[in-house]
């Protein structure tokens, strides 16, 4: 047992405090910019995006309402750790089963916990060297960072944001709200601007086409001319001493237009546009919405991270659940339907779903054409970079609410001597697990490196010509393979993303367990909260947690990164039953709870 005189948290959270964190970690401004590529590249699936995001939320509004409920019995540091130590040992019959229950739930939450905080890290490189890029071409690509540079910006930003945490909740609160009424702002611009572009650029109209090597949009046809290309004949874009394209001439000598136009496939079969605002909401398929459903769980986590900071509220049991719901609510229902529905509904001929997959952020592409058409040619650029850094405070605000999240369970895991006693310390001075946090910041900043370390991989290899167009040197070029090696591999932020998400689902399913299990036989019982809801988000989780398996034989999506992120999770939880066993050994404590302790508050 930890030492009863060490410090303990303090009370200052009311509920603006807690939405606020949840909010920052749910983030809609930085994941529309940082999963869209990703989602995009998952095989044929993207036409189902908005689909499968309307149906991963249903999920997590299912399991929101478990943790709320939760939350109202057993208000407490440890999330669902804690949920699940309390409700078995407070059931009639279930309570010899608390101990093991609650480390598998705890230690499966760590799948989730600590790879988070690493995609996250890792998609700051991302979007730290698309900014370079954008704004020094001549020493990196923008559309193709150099690995060993995002792998620098990963391992800063990990111990940085650590440093934030480790000051204190109340600090990474203020942060937060900054962070939180900054990116909702400018996502509405976005996507009003979006829409805005799409309706007044009928087929037929003039328009722009982007171009990924110069980060410029244009509204003139691209001069061509024909090379052989990886031993292929192809029509390459011819440019200018500057790497600006050439316009296309016609028998007058001038600048052939750009014409829109929104063709759904092109001659390969490949997924382009959406030709209707119907195509953009439709599901198309079943297996294509599970597929994106199992990606976009990335973007909708962070409801739960308030459950993790019990013993930081000022009034748990009525602020707690009120923030679950609101924060996935406002972020989730509101944010996202809308910002995905405007991205999709932008994709046009000038640029298509294949140029997006290609580039390592999109949507920032997308803000450039539709800031040269509403602020006039060349100030799309600046409206870019003006709603980049909007992207760039919400991924810190994100990094630092999963971090405090992730470290509050570890080390609450640790002061229960599930983990290494060490983790279950607080900061003499700041109150803070310091020790897990940092803990967690090595682990980041480890996942992170992996994360970019093939960003390009599978289907989205880049052809060896792209690779030698990069700016050659060790910060912008060193570190990518050959275009058949790079295929050959998985890509490395999906396979993490879903290694991640595998551990969500997980989470999320044993939660809504947890929740028929605490309200069974309890008074307040309702059969709509904490059986129906409760059965359906175990159901969907399960689903899609299934889906990674069944998925790739089906045909639907890629098969090289859900198998991967089973591997992961395969050997991180026989790692886990060996470390239980030997922990259990080495301590004396055995799997079964021998004597029921007395009831913890709350379980009346």
């Amino acid at each position: 047992m930890a030492d009863q005189s060490a410090p303990e948290m303090k009370a200052t959270l009311g509920l603006t405090g807690l939405t606020m964190n949840a909010m920052a970690l749910i983030a809609p401004g930085a994941f529309l910019w940082l999963t869209f590529v990703a989602q995009g590249t998952a095989g044929n699936t993207a036409p189902a995006m908005w689909a499968g995001i309307f149906f991963a939320i249903l999920l997590c509004l299912a399991t929101a309402v478990c943790y709320a409920e939760l939350s109202k019995l057993y208000p407490g540091t440890g999330s669902s750790y804690y949920f699940a130590e309390q409700s078995f040992l407070n059931h009639h019959k279930a309570w010899p089963y608390a101990r093991l229950s609650k480390f598998i739930v705890g230690w499966g939450s760590h799948l989730y916990y600590w790879l988070y905080p690493g995609v996250m890290v890792g998609v700051m490189g991302v979007l730290c060297g698309y900014l370079v890029g954008t704004l020094w071409p001549n020493f990196m690509s923008a559309s193709n960072p150099g690995p060993m540079f995002m792998m620098a910006v990963a391992v800063v930003f990990s111990f940085g944001v650590a440093y934030i945490a480790h000051r204190g909740v109340n600090g990474s609160t203020s942060v937060n709200v900054a962070i939180n009424v900054i990116q909702i702002s400018a996502l509405i611009v976005f996507s009003v601007m979006a829409l805005s572009y799409r309706m007044n650029h009928a087929p037929g109209s003039v328009a722009y086409q982007f171009d990924s090597s110069s980060g410029e949009a244009y509204t003139y046809e691209f001069q061509t001319e024909k090379q052989t290309v990886n031993g292929q004949a192809a029509d390459v874009i011819v440019r200018d001493s500057a790497g600006v394209p050439k316009p296309k001439l016609d028998a007058a000598g001038k600048p052939v237009p750009f014409i829109i136009a929104y063709p759904e496939k092109d001659d390969k079969g490949n997924f382009q546009t959406h030709p209707t605002a119907g195509s953009v909401v439709g599901i198309h398929n079943v297996g294509w919405m599970f597929v994106q459903a199992t990606i976009a769980i990335l973007i909708l986590v962070g409801f739960e991270s308030v459950t993790a900071m019990g013993g930081e509220a000022k009034n748990p049991r009525r602020d707690i659940p009120i923030a679950v719901i609101v924060s996935l609510l406002v972020q989730g229902v509101f944010c996202y339907l809308i910002e995905y529905f405007a991205a999709n509904y932008f994709l046009n001929s000038g640029y298509p779903m294949t140029a997006a997959t290609g580039s390592a952020a999109p949507i920032g592409d997308m803000m450039i054409v539709v800031g040269d058409a509403i602020f006039g040619p060349g100030h799309g650029r600046q409206f870019m970079l003006a709603e980049a850094f909007t992207v760039f405070l919400a991924i810190i605000g994100t990094t630092l609410s999963c971090m405090n999240t992730g470290a509050r369970v570890t080390y609450a895991m640790g002061k229960d001597q599930e983990l290494p006693d060490h983790l279950g310390r607080l900061h003499s001075t700041n109150l803070t697990p310091h020790r897990a946090i940092w803990t967690l910041a090595a682990i980041s900043a480890v996942v992170g490196c992996l994360t970019v370390s093939n960003l390009f991989g599978d289907a989205g290899a880049l052809a060896d010509s792209a690779v030698k167009a990069l700016p050659q040197g060790f910060w912008s070029s060193f570190g990518y393979l050959s275009h058949d090696k790079m295929a050959a591999l998985p890509n490395s932020l999906l396979t993490v993303t879903l290694a991640s998400n595998f551990g969500t689902f997980l989470l999320y399913m044993l939660s809504c367990i947890t929740c028929i299990v605490g309200f069974h036989g309890h008074p307040k019982y309702n059969p709509v909260r904490h059986l129906l809801i409760p059965m359906f988000g175990l159901l969907a989780n399960l689903g899609c947690m299934a889906f990674y398996l069944i998925g790739p034989f089906l045909g639907f999506g890629t098969k090289l990164e859900p198998f991967t992120a089973l591997g992961i999770a395969a050997v991180w939880l026989i790692y886990g039953g060996i470390y239980f066993v030997r922990s259990s050994k080495a301590t004396g404590r055995t799997t079964i709870v021998q004597a029921r302790p007395s009831l913890a508050g709350g379980g009346d």
